[in-house]
């Protein structure tokens, strides 16, 4: 029973999004498409441990749900006729008592269901159909929250349980998500299809950004006991290799994809024994994954070739993956090529002048040139009310004190750093940067200005 139950799970977590794509085509609901292949999985567990597992199980739970759709296609039909024959009736009861002889009418001719002709004959959704899905799922009527909820639920396949695990909330707070998009997407009357062309560059940025939003979410959690949520940043990854077969020759899918395989090819150097932190400097990088660096490069060179076939200049995911692909070619941090990065990062603040983007941009300068270089960008983000509760940028200035000499100042900027971070292993590193500072002021000479600066990695580990 366990294995089969193993087996239902492993095929739905391949196939939803497929099933739930072919199924929303067909009644036009994303929420009763849902529904639909919910009911489909409970009959494979009802009857697959006396059956067993069927040959192409994909194939089956689609038969099974397209039958009930099918269905309950014909049945709403069937009462939508009923309710149009007594409102007939009673019109023509009213017009028969205003002029007596007249014709009676026929009933209309119930209308078939669709025959799922385009699906590519199985009945599955094909590719533009689970593009269709993840572009729904994304759509920028939902808040932020509700879109990655949705998309892990629909495309990924997890269940409500798995997403409030991921995300540290209650599963009633999933399911609250969940069932809040389908109803604005349903009152909003979205309609299931590909962006038209003048769209399709906005509506993409907001599927790579959910997606992107969720990788982050694992990479560095925002709240609770541990740094890093292997299976947010796994399901991500998942997601956005799915996203670049449906959509090769997008320059922008292929630079995320780069971006997230190169940083979670460091996934078993970035925590101590204790889940502790470990910044990029310090890191063992013969910890680092290659296949995952390999596949990062690989996807760079996609994302460079789709990009001159398309003849525009580079998108932020691209530069944002060229960044990564210049940490992982350096075979120490000191060989890391810190001014070719600040040049990517003047580019992609020219892109994308977020806060966040030009913080990291300032961290790049306190390598590439000087610490108070580094130091006067960060001061002029002091007052961006979008930063005033960011953890890392204290952080980072703490770090550029440290390399100036200045400890007690940093000191001070580990201790703000650690009150504003919700994660735990977070807290707990700040404050023994703070104790560290804090030693050294009492203690030492202020460092060489070229050395590595611990921490810095926190806000441009890209």
């Amino acid at each position: 029973m366990t294995d089969v139950r193993g087996a239902v799970g492993a095929v739905w977590k391949q196939e939803s999004a497929r099933i739930v794509a072919a199924l929303t085509r067909l009644v036009h609901d994303v929420g009763l498409a849902e529904e639909l292949a919910q009911d489909a999985l409970v009959s494979a567990l009802e009857q697959w441990p006396g059956s067993g597992v069927p040959e192409n199980p994909g194939a089956w739970l689609m038969a099974v749900a397209r039958r009930r759709a099918v269905d309950t296609i014909r049945r709403a039909r069937t009462l939508e006729d009923k309710q149009g024959l007594l409102a007939h009736e009673a019109r023509e009861r009213q017009r028969q008592d205003a002029s007596p002889g007249s014709a009676a009418y026929g009933a209309p001719e119930a209308a078939e269901p669709p025959d799922g002709d385009g699906d590519g004959g199985d009945g599955m959704g094909g590719p533009d159909d689970v593009l269709r899905l993840m572009f729904l799922s994304c759509h920028p009527v939902l808040p932020t929250p509700a879109r990655a909820a949705l998309t892990l639920r629909l495309v990924a396949g997890l269940s409500a349980a798995e997403i409030a695990r991921a995300f540290l909330v209650t599963e009633t707070v999933v399911a609250r998500r969940i069932a809040a998009a389908k109803r604005t997407l349903a009152e909003a009357r979205v309609p299931f299809e590909l962006p038209p062309g003048p769209e399709l560059t906005e509506r993409l940025s907001s599927v790579l950004e959910v997606v992107y939003l969720i990788f982050n979410e694992g990479y560095t959690a925002t709240g609770g006991d541990d740094l890093l949520r292997p299976g947010l940043t796994l399901e991500a990854l998942r997601l956005g290799r799915l996203l670049a077969g449906l959509a090769p020759a997008e320059p922008e899918v292929h630079g995320l994809v780069a971006l997230m395989e190169i940083q979670e090819s460091r996934a078993g150097a970035r925590t101590g024994p204790a889940g502790e932190p470990v910044p990029l400097h310090e890191q063992n990088r013969g910890r680092w994954d290659p296949l995952l660096i390999r596949r990062g490069f690989a996807s760079m060179l996609r994302a460079r070739d789709a990009a001159r076939a398309a003849g525009g200049p580079p998108g932020p995911y691209l530069l944002q993956a060229a960044i990564a692909v210049t940490h992982a070619q350096a075979p120490t941090a000191a060989d890391t090529d810190w001014a070719g990065i600040a040049g990517l990062y003047e580019s992609l603040v020219r892109l994308l002048p977020t806060p966040v983007v030009r913080l990291n941009r300032a961290v790049a300068v306190g390598h590439a040139h000087d610490p108070r270089a580094g130091l006067a960008l960060v001061d002029g983000l002091a007052a961006d009310p979008a930063l005033r509760d960011y953890h890392l940028l204290p952080g980072v200035r703490g770090d550029l004190l440290v390399r100036l000499g200045r400890y007690d100042e940093a000191r001070h900027e580990f201790e703000r750093a650690a009150a504003l971070t919700a994660n735990t292993a977070e807290r707990a590193f700040l404050l023994r940067r703070a104790d560290t500072a804090a030693l050294a002021d009492a203690h030492t000479a202020p460092p060489d200005d070229t050395s590595a600066a611990p921490g810095l990695a926190a806000a441009a580990d890209t």
